[in-house]
């Protein structure tokens, strides 16, 4: 049976690929000694994801209400995708002080970021409260801290609290985040618990939002659906109880999963927010502005990791090329690849996707551990000395959140954007990390602090 084609859409992504693989050969980005792996983002994927999300939403939702999307930092902690994103419309949802000064940086407004994390300092509370950020309680300790900061805050506050509706876990437990157990939020089908939540909301005026994220990869678009259902359903029994529309904010989270079985994406959010109207039919009729989170569905796809082969080898009968793409870009790829599994795209020395029988061969990384293995017995074109590998769909998470493991150096991110005449115009994201910086980091200014200790 041969493979379905290609819709147009992704045949114009991989076909961009490929010319910006062979362009940053080309001019050098890649391929000395000093840039043997570079990160290679597609703008125009970035933007076509950003509007899709807004069309899809804008398609289900009253022609008056509200709908807020932010992006959760954690998957692209980059000031310019940030700031892209904020030239889309998006706001920033964010998860830690870190990622709170990177939304800020990129000139992201307080009123469209949002704080979510289960760690919460009283100081992160009391500056969120004073900058006007939106802010999501995860638990009756720090609902107890901000009993005591909100009368002192100066400003009406948006403020609410982030349930689990424990509706259960998707494919890939680490990214299941509605469990019966899990550390996050308060827990709806506890006993007693629903009763607490109503009466939390009561004896407090300013608690006027509600929150919940079922999880992310792995997690049937049901299953987040239904998650977002009992979400509306506790709302109209809060407001009920109150007597008033207290609670005039939903934030539904995010968590759309990503294909990295191919150049498709799918699921839409077209898809997403018509289950949603399907089944939540109150969400979408006016009644709430309504706030989401999505991260990997937005980045994933316009993002590729290209290394160089430095070695061909075998062992055992298997082949394997030794390339500089490995643990410190591709963690959760390497350490559960069963759970993260990424394609890989095979290129010769000038760029140009290279041709040939499949051979079984293992894609392994620079690390210093066995198991700093990209791809294991993938059928590819037998990659050879100098040809490169491309981690497909690497677009979140994996060129922010390195691994530091022998103090690999980060590569350097790189927009892209193709003119009429397809010709390739790279911009920098980040630069690639100097050795100085990373002898910097690890102490060097002190170096003699423990030799009189």
């Amino acid at each position: 049976m041969s493979a379905d084609p290609m819709s147009h859409a992704a045949s114009r992504a991989a076909h961009r690929r490929d010319l910006a693989v062979r362009a940053a050969v080309r001019s050098g980005l890649l391929g000395d000694d000093h840039a043997p792996v570079v990160a290679l983002l597609d703008t125009a994927s970035v933007r076509e994801a950003a509007r899709e999300l807004h069309a899809a939403f804008r398609e289900v939702a009253a022609p008056d209400q509200h709908v807020l999307h932010t992006f959760a930092v954690k998957a692209a902690s980059l000031v310019p995708v940030l700031r892209l994103l904020a030239a889309e419309g998006l706001g920033c949802e964010v998860a830690s002080p870190g990622e709170l000064a990177l939304a800020r940086a990129a000139g992201v407004e307080a009123a469209r970021t949002v704080l979510d994390s289960p760690a919460k300092t009283r100081t992160e509370l009391r500056e969120a409260l004073a900058a006007g950020v939106a802010l999501n309680a995860d638990n009756p300790g720090e609902l107890a801290r901000l009993d005591a900061l909100v009368p002192c805050s100066g400003s009406a506050p948006q403020v609410g609290l982030r349930v689990n509706p424990q509706v259960g876990a998707g494919a890939i437990g680490a990214m299941s985040t509605a469990t019966a157990t899990s550390k996050f939020g308060f827990p709806l089908r506890d006993p007693g618990a629903r009763e607490a939540l109503v009466r939390a909301y009561r004896e407090r005026p300013w608690l006027t939002r509600l929150h919940a994220h079922v999880g992310s990869q792995g997690i049937p678009l049901e299953l987040m659906a239904e998650g977002v259902r009992v979400v509306h359903a506790l709302a109209e029994e809060v407001n009920a109880a109150a007597g008033r529309r207290q609670i005039d904010t939903l934030d539904l989270g995010g968590g759309l999963p990503v294909n990295f079985a191919s150049d498709e994406t799918s699921p839409s959010y077209a898809t997403y927010a018509r289950l949603l109207a399907d089944t939540v039919p109150g969400l979408f009729d006016g009644s709430y502005h309504l706030v989401t989170e999505f991260g990997r569905s937005l980045l994933a796809k316009a993002g590729t990791v290209v290394a160089r082969v430095e070695y061909a080898k075998s062992a055992g009968g298997r082949h394997i090329a030794v390339t500089h793409a490995g643990a410190q870009l591709a963690v959760r790829t390497v350490f559960a690849p069963d759970a993260w599994p990424l394609r890989v795209a095979a290129y010769d020395p000038k760029g140009h996707p290279k041709t040939g029988a499949p051979v079984v061969q293992d894609v392994a990384g620079p690390c210093c551990f066995a198991g700093d293995l990209v791809a294991r017995e993938r059928p590819l074109p037998l990659l050879e000395e100098g040809d490169h590998t491309a981690l497909l769909d690497t677009g979140a998470y994996y060129f922010s959140t390195p691994f530091a493991y022998n103090s690999l150096p980060r590569p350097g991110v790189y927009g892209f954007t193709l003119t009429e005449d397809e010709t390739v115009s790279f911009t920098t994201v980040r630069e690639p990390q100097s050795l100085a910086s990373i002898v910097t980091d690890s102490g060097a200014a002190h170096a003699d602090a423990l030799l009189d200790a």
